[in-house]
């Protein structure tokens, strides 16, 4: 896909949502809550799971504000945890989300994109969690050669 499809199925996400309640309703089990929010720019998340015995993501639902990057990353993240282990949803990194939107993120723009991943690691541990880090390309280039 070229950039230009990504732009469009960002604003698709943006516009229908997937899994965001409203218009959905809430879940009627919530196993999982968090709330957090990107104080830069003020966009705001929550986040409802309901897990199976197994811990197995059944459902998911969002709620919350924000840019087009931040509400379209929640909306196309929630769409692939479905069917997901908890313990797996902890081991996502940020180049799960990038990869899902498909475009070079800013780095002002960075924390938009990730804040849906924030709320689900949040839930998932019942705690705040910090931002996902950078991989500083030098570190990844000198892991690879070493190989």
């Amino acid at each position: 896909m070229d950039d230009e499809l990504y732009r469009e199925n960002i604003l698709e996400h943006y516009k229908r949502p997937h899994n965001w309640s409203p218009p959905e309703p809430e879940l009627d089990q919530v196993d999982l809550e968090f709330h957090d929010l990107n104080p830069l720019c003020g966009d705001e998340l929550t986040v409802q799971l309901a897990v199976d015995g197994d811990g197995v993501i059944e459902d998911v639902k969002f709620s919350g504000h924000g840019c087009a990057i931040s509400q379209a990353s929640a909306s196309m993240t929630s769409d692939e945890i479905k069917g997901m282990k908890v313990e797996d949803v902890l081991k996502l990194d940020r180049s799960f989300v990038l990869d899902l939107l498909g475009i070079d993120i800013s780095a002002t723009r960075m924390k938009c994109a990730l804040l849906s991943l924030k709320v689900l690691k949040g839930a998932s541990l019942g705690h705040e969690v910090g931002w996902e880090p950078e991989t500083p390309e030098s570190a990844a280039g000198e892991r690879d050669a070493a190989a």
